[in-house]
């Protein structure tokens, strides 16, 4: 199970660096314009997944920034984003290096922002929501840079590619 926790791990990082890059070169009007996405703009889907990063990695190692809303908006500077993204991968990255089985099988208790009690469940469920909610928010980002820069706007985030590439998860 570890295994497939570090391929995440790692193609999370490659899919936001893609990401990323395509999102910084699209104009500042086009990525601050509320696209009628979830979080409205580019720049409020890229920064609630760092928020959201922050706030689960904080939940499972007790440690990092505190965020208290899930729309918050760190910045609107896509570089700056870029940087605390990168930083939030390297993060996740490092938990999963130091999990063994038996903990990625074990629970832990948080509470959610939006309804603060405790909840328990096994760290690898937890784990597979917090990256399949990076490719759900993925997915609105670059449906706004289609949108705003055609089809070829954004490299592809296939998970495929990626194993291909880095030959992670092909046995």
């Amino acid at each position: 199970m570890k295994a497939h926790f570090a391929m995440f791990a790692a193609y999370n990082k490659w899919a936001n660096a893609r990401l990323y890059a395509a999102a910084a070169a699209v104009s500042r009007d086009d990525y601050l314009a509320d696209h009628g996405a979830f979080f409205h703009s580019l720049n409020g889907t890229l920064n609630h997944l760092v928020v959201t990063d922050r706030i689960w990695l904080r939940r499972m190692t007790g440690d990092g920034p505190v965020q208290t809303r899930l729309d918050e908006i760190l910045t609107d500077d896509i570089a700056t984003l870029t940087e605390l993204r990168q930083a939030e991968d390297d993060r996740m990255i490092a938990f999963i290096d130091r999990l063994g089985e038996a903990e990625l099988a074990g629970n832990f208790t948080y509470q959610p922002i939006s309804n603060p009690v405790d909840v328990t469940q096994p760290l690898g469920s937890a784990l597979l929501h917090v990256f399949n909610h990076q490719t759900h928010h993925r997915g609105q980002a670059t449906a706004i840079l289609t949108r705003v820069g055609g089809r070829d706007a954004c490299e592809s985030l296939d998970l495929i590619v990626f194993q291909r590439a880095t030959r992670m998860g092909l046995g």
